[in-house]
């Protein structure tokens, strides 16, 4: 009798050591994925599905998560990406990226983000003010536009071919891949809203490089290395990407080649002066009617100025751009009997372009069929 109750007390005994170690292995999972905070190269491992040879064992990376400042940077970003990330654009569709200021709901989006792709230049004038206010040590800024030769922003002359000086802006301060930032204080409180007409400001720079397909594949470039360093382990996948990628900028730099060498003319207006580093890029001479800001207004000499141009050089057409009024080049082409079109800066998509599932490329073409129509007439 006494033998049978011991072996019942050592059965119950073994029963709750392993119960025991069961609990103990469910708590060190759990606290180990609690400790492990935003990491990219986290997994799960899921044995619930089954084969009849045996269980089968799921690995899923968790996915980056990137924050990107205007569409072409979400454009470069998401095909690098591919499905390894979840990219989202700061600024909503539709609306013009000089008139769009962070609210506190993007800055903790950025602060709970993995990756922030900017494309410098002074195009985002409001990145200082936002880095210094996230606190996140793990965040990888990615300057799309680091290294580049960055043109002065000219709106004064007339006749004057964008882009005839440049400078390096790889010396300038600007946000390296290592997320290393001078201006960046831990903790630091928030900024409020940049006073009116800061963001406007590019600085005396023309930040509009991804409208040259040969400087896309730059930023493309940058931006692999960016998430390289995010996550190393996904190394390959990004450099196939990129090089997909990259081949269809290369072909599409071929068809502006292609398309713009033996046109009649190599000047064209515009109202925007965003356009200089395709301009140069092709041997194109950009005009403005305004500078780099959509929303200045030129004065009426200038409007007189380029009236007296666009009738000298028996100029057709006067290209306006997306997302902004027209009122300026539908003025112009109404006094020289031309007319007016657009030529998109692709600074974000329209409703239209959205439900016509446009992107970068596309419009690209769009823009390349518009200036051959216009610079043959």
């Amino acid at each position: 009798m006494n033998k049978n109750i011991k072996i019942k007390e050592s059965l119950i005994l073994k029963f709750k050591n392993q119960k025991f170690i069961a609990f103990l292995l469910g708590l060190i999972l759990i606290v180990s994925g609690c400790g492990g905070g935003v990491n990219n190269s986290d997994t799960v491992v899921n044995n619930a599905n089954s084969t009849e040879s045996g269980n089968k064992t799921v690995v899923q990376t968790k996915k980056l998560k990137i924050q990107v400042s205007i569409y072409p940077m979400y454009e470069f970003t998401k095909n690098v990406a591919g499905d390894l990330a979840e990219v989202e654009v700061l600024v909503p569709g539709g609306m013009e990226p000089h008139d769009w200021e962070p609210t506190p709901q993007d800055l903790k989006k950025i602060a709970e983000s993995d990756v922030l792709v900017y494309n410098g230049a002074g195009m985002e004038g409001w990145i200082d003010q936002v880095l210094s206010a996230v606190s996140n040590d793990k965040l990888v800024k990615i300057e799309a536009s680091h290294g580049l030769d960055i043109m002065e922003g000219s709106d004064e002359e007339v006749h004057e071919h964008e882009g005839e000086e440049a400078h390096d802006h790889e010396g300038e301060e600007a946000h390296d891949h290592n997320g290393e930032e001078a201006h960046e204080h831990e903790g630091e409180e928030a900024h409020e809203h940049a006073e009116e007409g800061h963001h406007h400001d590019h600085g005396g720079l023309d930040p509009h490089v991804w409208l040259s397909p040969t400087l896309a594949i730059k930023e493309v470039r940058n931006i692999e290395a960016g998430l390289v360093e995010a996550a190393p382990e996904h190394k390959d996948e990004f450099k196939k990407n990129a090089d997909e990628y990259v081949a269809a900028l290369e072909q599409l730099d071929q068809e502006f080649k292609d398309g713009l060498s033996n046109t009649k003319r190599k000047d064209f207006i515009t109202q925007h002066a965003a356009f200089g580093y395709l301009a140069k890029e092709y041997g194109l001479t950009q005009v403005p009617i305004a500078g780099l800001s959509p929303e200045q207004e030129p004065s009426a000499e200038k409007m007189t100025e380029i009236v007296k141009f666009a009738k000298e050089h028996h100029v057709k057409t006067i290209f306006f751009e997306t997302l902004v009024s027209s009122k300026v080049a539908d003025t112009i082409a109404k006094e020289i009997g031309a007319q007016s079109a657009v030529l998109n800066p692709i600074e974000g998509l329209t409703d239209e372009d959205k439900a016509n599932n446009l992107d970068y490329l596309s419009i690209m073409r769009q823009n390349l069929e518009g200036l051959k129509a216009a610079l043959n007439e």
